[in-house]
């Protein structure tokens, strides 16, 4: 099919707020020692892939993942605002529990996905999956019968898959959306199908063998 472009979505490695569960939301985190060994790993999995273009997140824990994508390809990544993690507001920085404790109203809409809460200051999940679609549709038609890398964040993983499978925003999640996993999608005008989810063999071993490397 000449319109159809295959996608590999690839959520950043591990932040040091990730393993706290604190929200970054668009606050610019960059990885921790695990995340850079994660980005290493995706990288090198992905290093015999055909990959003809590599889209990112600006967001720092984005961008350092794509760049190891990015190094056996001689590809530049392409900065894509677009791609960025939902705005979480006044959320931004707490940790599940501090909002729960602090505003537990917010925090039962959030937990229940109502789709149209937005924390003070940040986006509803139905102005978040129109973002995500639209610029992620936009990315693929540029490039029929190729293939192309997204490297964004786990809310982004989250609204593509949904997306490839016809979930509702409010339906519960029994998908994993883990760091520097590989997840492969088709997309042609239609919309997005699924592949293959959760790619992790890459991810197998211990993080603490390369770090001398």
């Amino acid at each position: 099919m000449e319109d159809m472009t295959r996608l590999i979505a690839v959520r950043h490695g591990e932040t040091a707020w990730n393993v706290d569960t604190r929200i970054q939301g668009q606050l610019d985190i960059g990885l921790n020692a695990t995340g850079l060994w994660q980005a290493r790993r995706v990288g090198q999995a992905l290093a015999d892939e055909d990959i003809g273009a590599i889209y990112a997140s600006d967001l720092s824990r984005a961008w350092q993942t794509a760049l190891e994508i990015a190094k056996p390809h001689g590809l530049v990544v392409q900065p894509e605002p677009g791609l960025r993690e939902r705005a979480f507001g006044r959320f931004e920085g707490m940790s599940f529990a501090e909002i729960e404790a602090t505003l537990p109203e917010e925090a039962r809409r959030w937990r229940e996905r109502d789709p149209e809460f937005e924390p003070e200051g940040g986006e509803s999940l139905l102005v978040f999956r129109e973002r995500v679609t639209r610029v992620a549709s936009a990315l693929a038609a540029r490039h029929p019968g190729q293939l192309v890398a997204l490297v964004a964040h786990g809310g982004v993983m989250d609204v593509l898959y949904r997306a490839a499978t016809r979930q509702e925003l409010q339906a519960p999640r029994t998908w994993q959306l883990g760091n520097a996993a590989i997840n492969r999608m088709l997309w042609t005008p239609e919309g997005f199908s699924l592949v293959g989810w959760s790619d992790t063999a890459h991810l197998v071993g211990d993080a603490l063998d390369e770090t001398t490397s």
